[in-house]
C-alpha cells in the first residue's frame, strides 16, 4: 500500500551570499553509518551543512542478487515501520539550499565486486539496475546517481576483464535513460594507473558520465610495509629514484587519467578528510618509508585500527604530546608520537592539492567524508574547517545570515512491506542492542505507537564484533561475546 509522509520541521534557514570566482564543484560523501557513531562523533543528517557543497551525495545503497537497488539499512534511509526516513531528511536540505543537488552512491567496499560484476553482464539484470534505481531517486527526491562499483575486473569479480566493456555499456543505457528525467550521473574511481589499468575504458566512461571521482586517498596505508602518506600530492621525502608513473601520488594519478582520455572538466578531485595510523617497528626509524608492523591507533569515534577522523586527530594534537612534521615535497604533514605514526592532511595540504587541480581545469573537489571533518568545532577552528578551506580554495566566499523559519518537507510516497524481523523479545528497551545468537551483529530497537518493541537488525562490518559495554562494533579481542 502507498503510504505518504507528510512532516513539518523547524528549519534553521541560512540566508547566503555566496561569490564564486569559479563555478566548480564540491561534491560531498556522507556516510551514514556515523549516526551510530557514539558520544561527539554522532552524526545525523541535521549535522550537515549544505552550504559547504554543491553535491551531497548519500552512501550508500546496494544492489541485490536480481540486480535491484536496494537500501542496505532500511531502518534509518526509510519511513516504513517507524522508521528514520533519512532518504527524504537529506532531500529536505534542498529547501533551504535550491541549487544543492542530491545524489545516490550505490555500492561502496563492503559491497564487493561479484554482485556488480554479473549485473552488468546482463541485460535483464541491467534494466533490472535502472528502472530500480530511476524509481527509488523517483520516489525520495534524489538528482542523480554516484556509481561506486569498487572495482570492474578486480577483487572477487566474477566476470573478469569483459567487467570493462560491461561497465561502458551500462553507463551507456544509464545515460540514455537518465536524460529523460534530467538526471545527472557520475562515478567515483580508483585512481592510481596500476588499478585504473585493468578496471576501466576511460574514454568509453568518460562519454556518457557527468564527473567522474578520482579516488586520490588511501595511495598509501597500514597495509603496505613501510609508512606512507595517505594522499601525497607529489613525490615525497623518501620516495628516492621510484619513477615517477610507479608513485602513487595525486598529481601522477591526475595526469594518468587526463593523458589517457578523461576530459579535466569531468574530473572531481578526491580529497580526504581522515588520515591513516601505522606503528613502526622502530620509534627511532620514524620518516617517511620507515618499517611499519601494521596498524596504528584508532579514533574514539571511528574505532578503526589504521583509520583516524580529522576530528579525532585534532584533539589528540591539542591533549597529547606529537612531533608534527611536515613534508614540503609531497606537501602534505605527518606525525610521530614514540611508535605511532599518522598521515593525515590539513587545511594547507588540502588547498595545495585544490590549487593545483584548478591549474589542470578541473571539475571540482570531492571529500570523502563530511562526518569525520570536525563538525563540531571541537579544535576551536570553526565547524568544517576543512571543507571551509576548500571552498576558500576555489575562490567560494560564504557569508551567512541567521533567521528562523518553519516549513514542510514536499510528499513522499512509499511502498509499505512486511518487516523482515525477529521476534521483538531481543529487545527490553528502546536503542541498540546486543544479537543473542550472533557477536558480529546487533538489533536497533525501536517501539510502535502500540507500544510493541521492533527489532532492526544490522551487521558489524567485516571482522568487528558489536561490542555491548560501548555500544560500538570493536575488534574481537576487545569485545566480550560468550556466543558459542
Amino acid at each position: 500500500m502507498n503510504l505518504k509522509c507528510f512532516f513539518a520541521f523547524t528549519l534553521l534557514t541560512v540566508g547566503i551570499n555566496i561569490v564564486k570566482a569559479r563555478d566548480k564543484l564540491v561534491l560531498c560523501y556522507y556516510g551514514t553509518w556515523a549516526t551510530y557513531r557514539p558520544s561527539l562523533g554522532k552524526f545525523d543528517v541535521e549535522n550537515i551543512d549544505p552550504n559547504l557543497c554543491t553535491h551531497l551525495v548519500y552512501s550508500f545503497v546496494g544492489i541485490n542478487t536480481q540486480g535491484t537497488v536496494i537500501s542496505l539499512d532500511p531502518y534509518l534511509d526509510l519511513p516504513d515501520n517507524w522508521g528514520r526516513d533519512n532518504f527524504a531528511k537529506f532531500n529536505a536540505l534542498k529547501i533551504g539550499t535550491p541549487n544543492l543537488k542530491t545524489l545516490l552512491a550505490v555500492g561502496g567496499w563492503n559491497e564487493g565486486s561479484a554482485k556488480y560484476s554479473r549485473m552488468v553482464a546482463s541485460s535483464i539484470l541491467r534494466r533490472n539496475f535502472i528502472t530500480s534505481a530511476i524509481k527509488m531517486m523517483q520516489d525520495y527526491g534524489f538528482d542523480g546517481l554516484n556509481l561506486d562499483w569498487e572495482y570492474p575486473n578486480r577483487r572477487d569479480t566474477v566476470n573478469g576483464p569483459a567487467d570493462i566493456q560491461n561497465f561502458v555499456q551500462l553507463v551507456k543505457e544509464l545515460r540514455t535513460e537518465f536524460d529523460k528525467y534530467g538526471f545527472e550521473l557520475s562515478a567515483a574511481v580508483a585512481a592510481v594507473e596500476a588499478v585504473a589499468v585493468q578496471a576501466y575504458d576511460i574514454p568509453g566512461i568518460s562519454k556518457y558520465l557527468d564527473h567522474i571521482g578520482l579516488m586520490t586517498y588511501d595511495l598509501y596505508g597500514p597495509w603496505d610495509p613501510v609508512t606512507g602518506h595517505n594522499s601525497p600530492l607529489h613525490k615525497g621525502e623518501g620516495d628516492g629514484n621510484i619513477p615517477r608513473e610507479q608513485l602513487y601520488t595525486v598529481d601522477v594519478a591526475l595526469d594518468y587519467w587526463i593523458k589517457n582520455g578523461c576530459p579535466p572538466e569531468k574530473i572531481i578531485l578526491g580529497l580526504p578528510l581522515y588520515g591513516h595510523t601505522f606503528t613502526l617497528v622502530n620509534a627511532d626509524e620514524n620518516g617517511l618509508r620507515a618499517p611499519s608492523s601494521g596498524t596504528g591507533i584508532a579514533g574514539p569515534y571511528t574505532s578503526t585500527n589504521g583509520i583516524i577522523g580529522y576530528n579525532e586527530f585534532c584533539v589528540k594534537l591539542q591533549r597529547e604530546t606529537w612531533n608534527v612534521r611536515y613534508d614540503s615535497l609531497a606537501q602534505v604533514p605527518y606525525a610521530v608520537q614514540n611508535r605511532n605514526w599518522v598521515s593525515y592532511d590539513d587545511t594547507g595540504s588540502l588547498t595545495a592539492k585544490v590549487q593545483y587541480g584548478l591549474g589542470k581545469n578541473i571539475g571540482g573537489i570531492m571529500v570523502w567524508s563530511i562526518e569525520t571533518d570536525d563538525f563540531r568545532n571541537v579544535c576551536g577552528k570553526g565547524k568544517f574547517p576543512l571543507l571551509n578551506a576548500i571552498n576558500k580554495a576555489l575562490g567560494i566566499n560564504i557569508t551567512t545570515t541567521t533567521t528562523t523559519t518553519t516549513t514542510t518537507t514536499p510528499t513522499v510516497s512509499t511502498t509499505t512491506k512486511a518487516p523482515n524481523t525477529p521476534s521483538e523479545s531481543v529487545c527490553k528497551s528502546e536503542g541498540p542492542t546486543a544479537d543473542p545468537m550472533d557477536c558480529t551483529s546487533f538489533y536497533i530497537c525501536t517501539v510502535d505507537p502500540s507500544g510493541k518493541f521492533i527489532p532492526h537488525k544490522f551487521k558489524c562490518p567485516s571482522n568487528l564484533y558489536w561490542d555491548k559495554n560501548n555500544l560500538y562494533c570493536n575488534y574481537p579481542e576487545l569485545v566480550e561475546c560468550n556466543v558459542k
